[in-house]
């Protein structure tokens, strides 16, 4: 593999310490702010490192050399806190006054702390009687894209790959999202609305982080690609088993137990730097 690092000056004592934890045969300085390292091993004396990398503010990835985009075929993102910046169900929380109590369970919930379902039932449940039109007002005036969401989904759509929104979300987003920035696919949870006010339940199944991961599934079956033709995007513990149904797992801005799963680590740049992974 090649280990990427990326993201300013990579001190000397540093890019040592690397060399000799993944066993690299050679260095290779790349774009502006970005060294390849040539047969390189994830090894537990890396793993050591990362906390040393990310101090210095790089992001680190292991691909396997001369990938280009144009060899994968799909490429799914989280919404929340990936696609986008903020977590759509704290927005809306916050116009009902509860924004700190939810946005703990989401917290929570994104570390793996408490079961994905679980923690949407208990946050819906604070929102009951919240009126259905600050739903607009959140994507109005709360959603900003992530930085460099843009710049890759139009190299992704460029290089001829499909794209996909797989989100524990609401469709309320997601959808528009989809129209907006022309994703091939979309899928999430549809709130309940009664009276003009959220009820505090979902229409439907829940999506889950293993109903993302049958998505993906179900979409790459669909389009015939291999695992390894697959990029998949996320940032929480329900997007682990999303994360290992692709071939290039990508942890943005990513919670620990995340990152540890994840091929590609990505903390400090954009969502674009991901395309100086590919040659």
């Amino acid at each position: 593999m090649n280990l990427v690092i990326q993201g300013g000056a990579l001190p000397t004592f540093l890019l040592e310490r690397i060399v000799a934890a993944t066993g690299a045969t050679a260095v290779e300085p790349c774009p502006p702010q970005v060294v390849r390292l040539r047969d390189a091993r994830r090894t537990p004396e890396f793993v050591a490192l990362t906390p040393l990398i990310e101090a210095e503010k790089l992001d680190w990835a292991f691909v396997e050399p001369g990938r280009k985009l144009t060899d994968f075929g799909l490429i799914c993102f989280d919404m929340d806190s990936t696609l986008i910046t903020i977590e759509c169900i704290d927005e809306l929380a916050d116009f009902a006054g509860k924004k700190t109590e939810v946005s703990a369970i989401t917290e929570a919930a994104m570390r793996g702390e408490i079961d994905y379902r679980e923690s949407l039932c208990r946050r819906l449940a604070l929102l009951a009687g919240l009126d259905a039109r600050v739903l607009a007002r959140v994507y109005g005036e709360r959603l900003l894209f992530s930085e460099g969401a843009r710049k890759l989904l139009d190299a992704a759509q460029a290089a001829g790959l499909r794209t996909a929104i797989l989100s524990g979300g609401f469709t309320y987003f997601t959808e528009r999202l989809r129209i907006e920035l022309g994703f091939d696919f979309a899928t999430s949870n549809e709130l309940e609305i009664a009276g003009g006010k959220l009820t505090g339940r979902v229409i439907g199944d829940i999506v889950d982080a293993a109903a993302k991961a049958r998505h993906l599934r179900r979409l790459r079956d669909e389009l015939g690609l291999r695992r390894e033709q697959v990029i998949a995007v996320g940032d929480g513990a329900n997007d682990l088993p999303m994360l290992a149904e692709s071939g290039l797992a990508v942890a943005y801005c990513a919670k620990p137990a995340t990152r540890a799963k994840a091929d590609v680590a990505i903390n400090f740049g954009g969502l674009d730097s991901l395309l100086n992974l590919f040659a």
